[in-house]
């Protein structure tokens, strides 16, 4: 890594300075990247508080469209900047803010899970905790003026996604739920909490508790009663999701068809290991008799913790002797279990200055107590090194080349979620996988990613059913996805949930694995016999999180312009 700083140019300063100001409208995001200057709040989530941010992204905008580029680093930053606020706004006049409730990322989400990730260790930590746990009344009154503002204007969100977090609320607000066992456990490092603070924070969750409760009151009932019966949300709002979360412009009913190609390429090579696992097995017989194998199943979240973090650093230590100069503050990563029982698995990245590290989260839904190593050894990759905390954690670390914007905030679900599909295979080429069964896993996720290409676009678009019997709907997504996932059916049930209420970022994974290998085979052409895949991903990572066109046009510019900048190295 370089360690002499690039000149900040007057489009550094712009996207410098739009990262003070989202961090300061959106506190949430500022707790994500360690700007905790606003830790003790909430974004304004009124209609009105929305109209607020879309006049800032227009004067960002404005002031951004004035300036050219001093360099090629300039050049990435304006495009994808740029590119980003323009789609802020097209979601702010399609008025997406007024109905969007979805089961897994929406603010009925964001305001509880954000506490996951806030300091702790001392009694200032967790008195800014009590601030903002006395700050989620008014955002979560907020966000319901949003939505009711929706229902006066006819843009109302899909009733399944209503009724389902409204049930995940009833979890949150339980006796044994999350804010009772947050503030029941309330400690720092070392001592313990002042009386006066502990009652502040009891008081205050349970203000929380009894605001997350009107909620579920307001979503079941007047927002269930005008909601609406249709899970697609169409084509030109579907469009609208995939360019945000993929960064890059698709043939919709092309990557219909591609998926489908896909699909049937995944069930074809697991169909050929499944034999090499028990001769003349199908995938379900080699699935029964693997998941039979007491020596690859772990037995409690405890045991489930410990293997993810001990796979985890010898990855990192294997890897970085060999293929990758990892730095120091990169190699550390936290595999949790997450304080919910949500199902999904997910990462969170470093602060801007590695004070608090990389994690890795599993929130292991209510009665999942057995996991299988051959199914989630890729998922430690996928997530960890050279996934998503290689990925994220290098344009962390790379703060000589890159502005605050690039390192912490750019890049779509689709750069970041497709270089973890890249990674998987990566890792199976490196020999990583080399077990069958560990292979097995490995596609069982790939193939998964593939099948969700094929239901998000069949259900959103309303394409016809394979079957020829209809179009696509909910009953026809589940019974589908049942075909291709060999999961609990609590796994299967949510993430079906979420794909009908979070349109067009399931396919981002697969589509952005296809084009991350679409642009390193572009690039292996143009670069010929002087072809190394290391400086490939040293350039790709080099970059930053920047979406995918943006990726295609900065990696396979004109060779005799100037690069991004210096690799990673």
């Amino acid at each position: 890594m370089t360690t002499i700083p690039r000149t900040p140019t007057a489009i550094d300063k712009v996207a410098e300075d739009w990262v003070d100001t989202v961090t300061v409208l959106e506190p949430i995001l500022g707790t994500y990247i360690g700007r905790n200057r606003a830790n003790d709040h909430y974004a304004d989530l009124s209609p009105e508080g929305y109209d607020n941010y879309a006049a800032e992204v227009r004067t960002t905008l404005n002031a951004l469209r004035d300036l050219a580029p001093a360099d090629a680093v300039d050049e990435v930053t304006k495009t994808d900047l740029t590119a980003e606020l323009e789609l802020d706004l097209e979601f702010h006049e399609r008025q997406w803010h007024l109905r969007d409730l979805n089961v897994l990322a929406s603010a009925a989400q964001d305001i509880r899970q954000v506490f996951d990730i806030m300091p702790t260790a001392t009694a200032d930590d967790w008195s800014v905790i009590a601030a903002r746990l006395s700050a989620v009344p008014d955002a979560l009154s907020g966000y319901a003026a949003s939505l009711q503002e929706g229902i006066s204007r006819g843009v109302v969100p899909a009733r399944r996604q209503v009724v389902e977090v409204a049930d995940q609320i009833a979890r949150y607000t339980a006796d044994d739920g999350f804010f009772a066992q947050f503030v029941a456990d309330a400690a720092p490092a070392e001592g313990e909490l002042p009386a006066t603070l502990a009652r502040e924070l009891a008081d205050n969750a349970s203000s929380a508790r009894v605001a997350y409760d009107e909620l579920r009151r307001f979503l079941t009932g007047t927002l269930a009663s005008a909601a609406s019966e249709d899970d697609a949300v169409g084509r030109e709002l579907y469009a609208l999701h995939s360019r945000r979360f993929l960064g890059a412009e698709i043939d919709l009913d092309e990557t219909y068809e591609w998926g489908r190609e896909e699909l049937a390429r995944m069930v074809a090579e697991q169909t050929s290991i499944a034999d090499e696992i028990l001769s003349g097995s199908t995938v379900e017989e080699a699935v029964a008799y693997l998941e039979a194998d007491s020596s690859r199943k772990l037995h409690g979240t405890d045991a489930l913790q410990k293997w993810m973090q001990e796979t985890s650093d010898r990855a990192v230590a294997e890897l970085g002797r060999t293929h990758f100069d990892i730095p120091e503050p990169v190699r550390t990563l936290e595999c949790m279990i997450a304080p919910t029982q949500e199902g999904g698995i997910y990462y969170t990245g470093p602060t801007d200055d590695f004070s608090r590290p990389g994690r890795m989260w599993w929130s292991v839904p209510e009665g999942v107590t057995e996991f299988d190593t051959w199914r989630e050894l890729t998922t430690v990759y996928h997530e960890g090194i050279p996934g998503h905390h290689l990925q994220i954690g290098q344009a962390v670390y790379n703060r000589a080349e890159l502005n605050s914007w690039r390192r912490l905030l750019g890049g779509t679900s689709g750069h970041a979620e497709g270089w973890a599909l890249y990674a998987e295979r990566l890792m199976q080429q490196l020999g990583y996988l080399d077990d069958p069964a560990d292979r097995l896993g490995m596609l069982d996720g790939q193939r998964m990613r593939a099948a969700r290409v094929v239901l998000d676009l069949g259900v959103h678009l309303q394409k016809p059913r394979l079957d020829g019997s209809g179009t696509w709907d909910a009953d026809y997504a589940l019974n589908f996805m049942r075909q291709h996932v060999n999961m609990s059916d609590e796994f299967i049930r949510f993430e079906v949930n979420r794909y009908l209420g979070w349109p067009g970022q399931a396919p981002s994974y697969k589509v952005g694995q296809r084009i991350w290998e679409q642009v390193r085979d572009a690039y292996r052409a143009r670069q010929g016999a002087a072809f190394d895949i290391k400086t490939f991903h040293k350039r790709a990572l080099n970059l930053g999180g920047v979406g995918l066109d943006t990726l295609r046009s900065a990696l396979l510019r004109d060779e005799s312009r100037p690069t991004e900048g210096p690799a990673l190295t």
